[in-house]
């Protein structure tokens, strides 16, 4: 009682089973591992079975030995002298378990039916098919074999098929067993070389290059021992086979499978295969596999075959043991130029920047006409050259209309430390005000900026940079006087046109001042003022000293109706006064072309003198191929595309000009343009 309080009291309930086991006190022993120490419930029932077994209670230690899951060997154990009992106790267990020991049984007894019976409910189909063919009943066994598809019972009907040289059978059975090399065995012994192919498909690779080297000896079905040397892992044995057989199909497939791993020498034989028989892109991914770069890019230059992204990651080597650092990059620089050549110009700009040379890599992107990537481009690289290639790029735009260019080009050149480019730019500005718009105020501005970024550059050698400054600051000065007398004719009109009359008798005021602004803003004063016999006057003497120009850009429509009402001599025909647009961009063109060819080409040298002694800007020799778009670019047949700049001066003379014939704008078109690109 001492034993079983402290038991209780120090919650060792595991001791107090086994105490109460001990005591044969097994009730209590029971509730205790039911409700404290479940961990030896089995282990209790277990125990009070064999208690009860020893005191011949036996259907009541049955009952024990179940709920401690030891019936199926204790219960047979207990029940073998009484085998009625037992036989009753197996019916009615219903355990697979028990049925095929029931069946071992009656099979050891000779009991071959009863025996079978057990094993079925069992589903034990490799013990029925091993008494069927212990009895004789092959068919039988062959049956259960084949619907029920069990591994074992096929392997050990095939066997029997086996050792009665039933080769088909037992080949069949091996293979529903998936007992491959046992079936691959039978079929290379019996030539049964249809079966052996699939059989070796089916099974490993060992069994694989078992069965394509017995194709190989026997010099038949070569074509299968490619294949089966191919699904095995040895690609090169298969190569070398499908060479020596000439199994050109077979070659196709097996390439399909080389990459930087396989031997360099098999696919560059491949790859020689493939050129022989005009399989250019295949040959061109074997020769990259094979590390044959040079060659692949070659391939490709010559067959204009399109180098993908993937391709050029392949082939592009920053660090290598076979190549020196100048190999490499100019093995880069070569991928570059073939992507170049096809038009891929943002994968030639990543090539190019690979290489490390980054003047290339800006004339890609340049042709790519990407102006957003272009910005960062030039950004990033932070070099001074690149800076002036991008301005001079957003020039050829048409920065007026997109004033994130124009802000870009005065970013760029001031980045890249080229005042006098700068200051060219805003004198080219300066001329598209005065030319497209009559703007002289924002002439002034444009050309005291470039006063302002021409005093910052470095003189050149002859002094020429002073030179320059002098001329452009007698432009402003003349500017300057014009835009007074404007400004001025409000409040005094008389001094106004005393001023301008002054202003006229200036030696060198075209083109700072257009004599056609100074005189047309005469002739409006003074048919204001009813003065049109003088306005008329002043009229004819803007005529005869610009002859081949129309009037009607400087003068407006009112006043010249007035002059012909009141002098009753017509002058120039026509309801407005034609204010080119941006389609009819192609015809001014052609216009300005008669007119370069037959009346002015004086006038177009004189312009490309004045270009190359500015030096700047839009002025300045540009390598087009630098600041040309892909559309700009010349094209077989056709000129080069003009710059902005000549584009907008074109525009602004091309209305002074009658239509031409489509012959002579052909002729005069080309011609036009070789010059123009002369002058460049």
């Amino acid at each position: 009682e001492d034993a079983e309080k402290l038991y209780k009291s120090c919650h060792r309930h595991d001791l107090l089973n086994a105490f109460y086991q001990a005591s044969s006190e097994w009730q209590q022993a029971l509730e205790t591992a039911e409700t404290h120490d479940r961990i030896h419930l089995r282990t209790t029932y277990y125990n009070y079975a064999k208690y009860l077994e020893s005191m011949g209670h036996k259907n009541l230690a049955l009952v024990y030995y179940e709920k401690s899951d030891t019936h199926r060997v204790e219960v047979p154990r207990m029940l073998q002298e009484d085998t009625s009992s037992l036989e009753i106790y197996v019916n009615k267990a219903k355990d697979k378990n028990i049925y095929k020991w029931w069946a071992q049984y009656m099979e050891s007894q000779s009991d071959m039916e009863r025996a079978l019976q057990f094993y079925e409910r069992a589903q034990d189909y490799l013990s029925l098919v091993r008494v069927h063919c212990y009895m004789g009943n092959v068919q039988e066994a062959s049956q259960i074999a084949n619907n029920t598809g069990d591994r074992a019972a096929s392997y050990h009907l095939a066997r029997h098929y086996e050792g009665h040289d039933d080769i088909k059978q037992a080949v069949h059975f091996y293979t529903r067993a998936q007992a491959y090399n046992n079936a691959i065995r039978l079929c290379k012994e019996n030539g049964l070389d249809d079966q052996l192919m699939n059989l070796a498909l089916l099974s490993n690779p060992e069994d694989m290059m078992e069965a394509a080297c017995y194709y190989e000896e026997k010099g038949k079905h070569l074509d299968r021992a490619v294949a089966l040397f191919h699904k095995a892992g040895y690609v090169s044995k298969a190569l070398e086979l499908a060479f020596a057989t000439e199994q050109f199909a077979a070659l196709q497939l097996i390439a399909e499978d080389l990459n930087e791993t396989s031997d360099p020498a098999l696919l560059t034989r491949c790859s020689d295969f493939f050129i022989q028989h005009s399989q250019y892109e295949k040959a061109v991914e074997l020769l990259a596999a094979a590390k044959k770069y040079l060659q692949a890019v070659e391939l490709c230059l010559t067959q204009n075959l399109t180098i993908t992204e993937d391709l050029a990651e392949r082939m592009t080597v920053t660090d290598s043991k076979d190549l020196s650092e100048e190999a490499c990059k100019e093995l880069l620089e070569k991928i570059a130029d073939c992507c170049m050549s096809q038009g891929s110009y943002h994968l030639a700009t990543k090539v190019y920047t690979q290489a490390g040379n980054k003047h290339k890599a800006m004339k890609a992107l340049l042709k790519s006409g990407d102006t957003d990537k272009i910005a960062f481009f030039a950004n990033v690289s932070r070099q001074k050259e690149l800076f002036i290639m991008a301005a001079n790029y957003f020039q050829s735009l048409d920065w007026r209309q997109n004033p994130k260019n124009l802000k870009r080009i005065i970013e760029f050149y001031t980045k890249g430390k080229a005042p006098d480019l700068l200051g060219g730019f805003y004198e080219a500005c300066a001329q598209v005000e005065i030319d497209d718009y009559q703007n002289y105020e924002k002439a002034l501005d444009a050309l005291t900026e470039a006063f302002k970024c021409l005093s910052k550059a470095k003189d050149t050698p002859g002094g020429q940079q002073e030179v320059k400054l002098t001329e452009l600051q007698q432009k402003i000065s003349l500017i300057k006087k014009f835009v007074h007398i404007r400004r001025l004719y409000p409040e005094d009109p008389d001094e106004a046109v005393r001023l301008c009359e002054a202003l006229l008798e200036e030696p060198e005021m075209d083109p700072a001042v257009r004599i056609g602004d100074a005189f047309g803003f005469l002739v409006e004063h003074h048919c204001q003022q009813g003065q049109l016999q003088t306005a008329y006057q002043k009229l004819e003497e803007l005529q005869k000293l610009l002859p081949s120009q129309s009037i009607r850009y400087y003068i407006s429509q009112a006043s010249l109706d007035a002059l012909q009402r009141e002098m009753g001599i017509p002058l120039e025909s026509g309801d407005h006064k034609h204010v080119p647009r941006e389609e009819d961009e192609e015809h001014i063109l052609a216009w300005r072309f008669r007119e370069l060819r037959d009346e002015t080409k004086e006038e177009l040298q004189h312009l490309s003198q004045e270009s190359a002694t500015k030096g700047a800007g839009f002025y300045a020799p540009v390598d087009m191929e630098e600041v040309a778009t892909p559309a700009e670019l010349p094209r077989h047949g056709s000129p080069s595309k003009l710059t902005g700049w000549v584009r907008r001066a074109f525009i602004t003379e091309a209305a002074k000009r009658s239509m031409v014939t489509l012959e002579e704008l052909l002729g005069s078109t080309v011609q036009a343009g070789q010059e123009q690109a002369e002058s460049y």
